[in-house]
């Protein structure tokens, strides 16, 4: 539901019903997992899907239903790959749904005005028993479900954390609870503002990253350089990162340095290091590399720590151009994120979409191998001048993009 909250909105505010079907659980082969979402309105307008389009005509049909009883389902939808083929269907699978009515409750408004704007948000519905088709906010999804066995709190409180969305079995007086989360876009956060790092945020912002870029070239530093950006920093960028809160980043943050400076990259990275951030990289050759590690070395950064950057940055691809490496890097920001090994599908055997719990366990540490080749890609120069006057706090690009004032 709420991955679809800018559709739902303008709909539930003008008074409309709209019945949503939500992914639960998928077994084999999927094109989309839990949490997916379509809606379907009240005039049969289907916004959304959760599969290929194996499944969508019994999900309109189970979304009509609860929309006007009120009731909440659940199905298991999908066939054998032996039905699949003679249906003239690629490939076999399974997806366990719920379908339920969506009203302009303040629950329902709220966690969606919330996913809307980007920020994290979590409800719960209530799948059975006398109060089967009730949503519940945060507070009170936890003050319902409070005093259950510890394994269960723990389930709850992974789904608030991750913004999952799962299956309570038996949370409200024996009655399943479906949690359905919205997490926040993963953060970039791009240090330097030359040709690579505008090509990065083009690719990232696309991938669904919102993407900060920090530079200490106010020139360079623009919205018609950084359309995609959601943020625009002028200022030192080991000041910037050692003044973010811990609290607006996480384990899916990943930090980028670009700058081609030592001067800046080796204070970015020693900032970056210390933040509780999932990914860690810098561009530059093997020569770079090795230079920047001593600094790092010589700047107190423990070894445990230098391990953790990711340089040369990007998987090898072989392109040069600053696109092509753009796609590198992404590339290898998403393998570590979910622990992918970075060869082609085609060398490996067994499921194509591995769960997080496989992905962990068979993950296989990719190679850092130099994004266009074993040299450094050219990028914008850094001036030896001091960093330029940063413009007030709380200003905006011409393109409406706060252009914040970096610490200095």
């Amino acid at each position: 539901m709420l991955e679809r909250a800018r559709e739902l909105l303008p709909l539930l505010r003008t008074g409309g019903v709209v019945a949503a079907v939500t992914v639960t659980r998928v077994d084999r082969s999927a094109p989309r997992g839990a949490g997916a979402t379509m809606a379907v309105t009240a005039d049969g307008r289907v916004i959304g899907s959760i599969s290929g389009g194996c499944v969508e005509g019994d999900a309109i049909l189970l979304a009509h239903g609860a929309r006007v009883d009120g009731a909440p389902r659940t199905a298991r939808l999908g066939f054998s790959d032996d039905a699949a083929h003679a249906a003239g269907l690629a490939c076999g699978g399974s997806v366990d749904v719920a379908a339920y009515a969506v009203r302009a409750e303040p629950a329902v408004i709220d966690a969606l005005e919330a996913a809307a704007s980007g920020r994290g948000a979590t409800v719960g519905l209530v799948l059975g028993g006398p109060a089967a088709g009730t949503m519940l906010n945060e507070a009170a999804l936890r003050a319902a479900l409070a005093g259950r066995p510890e394994a269960a709190d723990e389930a709850l409180d992974d789904a608030f954390r991750h913004r999952t969305t799962v299956v309570l079995p038996g949370a409200l007086d024996g009655h399943d609870v479906l949690v359905l989360s919205h997490a926040p876009a993963p953060r970039l956060i791009v240090v330097g503002a030359g040709e690579h790092a505008a090509a990065l945020c083009r690719v990232a912002a696309a991938a669904g990253f919102a993407v900060t870029v920090c530079d200490v070239w106010e020139t360079l530093v623009t919205c018609e350089r950084f359309p995609a950006a959601v943020e625009l920093i002028v200022g030192l960028p080991h000041e910037y990162l050692a003044e973010l809160d811990a609290s607006v980043v996480d384990s899916r943050t990943a930090v980028c340095v670009l700058s081609h400076d030592e001067r800046l990259d080796v204070p970015a990275l020693a900032a970056a290091l210390a933040l509780p951030v999932g990914f860690v990289g810098a561009m530059g050759a093997r020569g770079t590399v090795t230079h920047r590690t001593a600094q790092l070395r010589d700047a107190g950064v423990t070894a445990a720590d230098i391990a953790r950057v990711r340089s040369p940055l990007g998987l090898d691809l072989g392109g040069a151009s600053p696109d092509e490496t753009a796609i590198s890097v992404l590339a290898e920001i998403v393998a570590t994120r979910h622990g992918g090994s970075g060869v082609p599908l085609s060398a490996r055997s067994g499921p194509l979409h591995r769960r997080p719990a496989a992905a962990a366990r068979d993950s296989a540490q990719t190679s850092s191998g130099a994004s266009p080749s074993d040299e450094e890609a050219s990028g914008a120069p850094i001036s030896t001048a001091p960093a330029p006057q940063s413009p007030a706090a709380g200003a905006t690009s011409g393109c409406g993009i706060p252009l914040a004032a970096g610490a200095s």
